[in-house]
Order: C-alpha cells, then structure tokens, then sequence
C-alpha cells in the first residue's frame, strides 16, 4: 500500500488540491492535480494525471453550485476513490497568514488551529477559507496529521524598514505591518532561478493571477512585495482593488455611503479590474473587448506594474532578472508585452515571437535584462513542506 500525500490550496476564486506518493528516499512524486475554478461563477471540477491528461471533468450548468467546503469533500471522495489501494497519510494547507507565531510551516494541532483563526479579521479574504479547509479535511479523515504552510513565509527576510508601517507602536505591535503573500510561489520560483540563472542575484518576479503581487528578491530572499497587512494592497487585481489612498476609504465610510461589511464587499468583490471595466475581473475577457473601460482597465493595470518594478529595480541595485508567473504571467502575451515595453530604460528588450509563441525566455539577445516565463507550483512546495515535517508514517523520516 502505498503512501500518499494531499495537499489543499484553497483561493479566492478556485481550490486547488493534489496527490503526491512518498516514500522513505524519494521527493515527492505527483500523481493527480485538480481544481474547482470559478467557485464564484461558474464552477467546474477538473482532474489531471501527472503527465496533464485529463481523469474527470464535471460543471455544475443547470443546477446549484457547489458551496466551497462540498466542493473541497467532492475532491477529497474522487481522490479516495482513485487512490483506493493507498493510503492518505497527511495533508498539507496553504494558509495565507501565519502570524506574529509562526515563520515556518507547521503541525496542526487545536491550540494552533484556534491561533490561525484568530487571524481572520486581519486577513479576511483567504484565511478564513484556509482554516475551514482544515476542519473539513479532518472532519472527513479524522486523526490525518495536517500541515499549514504560509504564504507569508517567504516575507519574513524583509528589512525593517520594508515590514513596518508608519503607525503608533502600539498599533503595530497589534500585528499591524507588511506580511506580503504568494509565498509558496515566490520561494518556488527563487529555487528556478537557482537552475536556471544563478548568477542572478537581483531579481523581480511578478506572480499574476486573480490575485497579483511582484516580489524583489535579493540573492533569492525577499527584500520588498507589493500586497501589505492583507490580500487587497498592492497591484490592482480581478476583483481587489489594490493600492488606495486610505483617507478615501474614511471619506466613504464618513459619508454614510458604506459600512465596515459593505466597504469590505467593495474592495474584495466589486473592485479591480471589475471595477475599472465595469465588463469582467477576467484578463482574457477584456484583452478580447474593445470597450474603453476594458481598455482602460488592462492600461491601468499595466501602469500599476511598471511603478512597482521600477521602485523595485531601485531597492535592489538594478535589475537581474524579471519573471512572470501564474495565470495571467504565464498565459497572457500580451500583459507581458506591455509590461515590458515600459520597461526599456532598465534594459529590457522583448523578442516578440518568443513571446508570442510562449517560450520560457522571451527577452531579445541584447536584453540586459533576462525575461522569463516560469511555471509556478505552489503545491509541490507544500508537497515538500509537509514531508520535511511529518516524514513518510512508515517510513520513519
């Protein structure tokens, strides 16, 4: 009977999970990922082998959606069923915040569980999804040891100067400071880079999807990202409004015109590039319009990165590499092409058919800059943190 890991990556707008088999001498091996995309739309279930064909395929057209939590037990019953001859020895969570407590992943046992709870009001938009993935986890396998794996991890090595925010100290020492996430990704793609460009010591990576963050990493560590205290600051995003001056937000709660709860619906659900276009959140809906507001949506999106890479460029010393990720940065040509247009003073020189044809190096020969594309793999990573701490249950690691 073999030994198998599931790993939970519960999003905003999607839950990802996957299967990976251990063993006492051997990395982590994957053998099926799925997703149930569009959770606040359309859902679809889907799943693949290791080698991308597909297992099973399942939309819910014609009848209620699923809420999250079923759609994360009709996971976890086709991945029993496929695994029928193995056995689940632990699960592994993405989890967005780990707090003043936690650095590095961990066990899960109650007292942890009821801390990571306890960080919902700071971080509204994922933990709350991510503690919930855990007590379903456990309510269906009852005794698996689990994991919590922290997007705010990789974060850890800001300066100080980068983590703190201009508040009273006792403010900040409520927790109040700049956490940053995509974690899981950034540290993914910092040991690629290891492989594929060691010399590479200044590097900006930007993970785009229907949440965005760039990330400057120096010798592979984090020294700046762009989300702050929580999933909405930074870049403008799907549905997040990204960077707001804060005295507009007292001006809206002030007038009466929102609430705390409406305000909060606003800038997670309403804003963004939903917001701007007044047409979709999804990049490849308004790179199809010619709308002016889906226009001015994706320019603005645009213009959104270029001064952050810029700032980012600053803060390390120049600028060794830039890498995109995640759905939008490995799948839209043209959001890369723009961005990289506006960056021709740092050096960066585009070589439009790789682009366009989606290689992993799309910079020109003269570049100063390397561009590339990389596949990002958050689960893999938690795949790996999971093993180092709990070891095969047979194996004795």
């Amino acid at each position: 009977m073999a030994e198998v890991l599931l790993v939970v990556n519960a999003g905003s707008t999607s839950l990802k999970f996957a299967a990976y088999g251990v063993s006492a001498s051997q990395a982590p091996t994957l053998d099926v990922r799925g997703s149930v995309e569009g959770l606040q739309a359309a859902p679809v279930f889907s799943v693949e082998d290791a080698a991308g064909r597909s297992l099973a395929r399942h939309d819910w057209t014609g009848g209620p959606a699923p809420a999250r939590d079923e759609a994360l037990r009709l996971a976890i019953a086709w991945l029993q069923g496929h695994l029928s001859a193995d056995r689940i020895v632990a699960a592994g969570h993405r989890v967005m915040l780990g707090g003043e407590r936690f650095d590095a992943p961990v066990r899960i046992d109650a007292d942890v569980l009821a801390y990571l709870d306890g960080l919902c009001a700071m971080e509204p938009s994922h933990q709350p999804l991510n503690v919930s993935g855990v007590r379903t986890v456990a309510a269906l396998i009852p005794g698996l040891a689990q994991v919590a794996c922290f997007d705010s991890s990789f974060h850890r090595t800001l300066p100080e100067a980068a983590r703190a925010y201009a508040l009273p100290r006792d403010v900040r020492d409520a927790g109040i400071r700049h956490w940053g996430y995509h974690g899981l990704s950034f540290e993914y793609i910092a040991g690629r880079m290891r492989d594929l460009q060691p010399a590479a010591r200044r590097v900006v990576v930007a993970h785009l999807g229907g949440g965005c963050s760039l990330c400057a990493m120096l010798d592979g560590r984090s020294v700046e990202t762009s989300m702050g205290l929580g999933g909405l600051s930074g870049l403008t995003m799907a549905t997040r409004c990204g960077d707001v001056a804060p005295e507009a937000l007292l001006y809206l709660l002030r007038s009466g015109r929102f609430d705390v709860a409406s305000l909060e619906t606003m800038l997670y659900e309403r804003s963004g590039l939903l917001g701007l276009s007044g047409i979709s959140g999804d990049m490849r809906a308004l790179q199809d319009s010619e709308e002016p507001g889906a226009i001015a949506a994706v320019a603005q999106f645009v213009h959104a990165m270029t001064k952050y890479v810029g700032a980012y460029a600053a803060v390390l010393g120049g600028l060794d590499a830039l890498v995109f990720t995640g759905g939008i940065g490995e799948h839209s040509p043209q959001v890369r092409a723009a961005l990289c247009r506006r960056l021709a003073s740092l050096g960066v020189v585009l070589d439009e058919d790789a682009n366009r044809s989606g290689r992993a190096l799309i910079s020109a020969a003269q570049s100063r800059v390397p561009v590339r594309v990389i596949a990002t793999d958050e689960e893999l990573m938690i795949a790996r943190h999971t093993l180092a701490l709990v070891g095969s249950a047979t194996g004795g690691r």
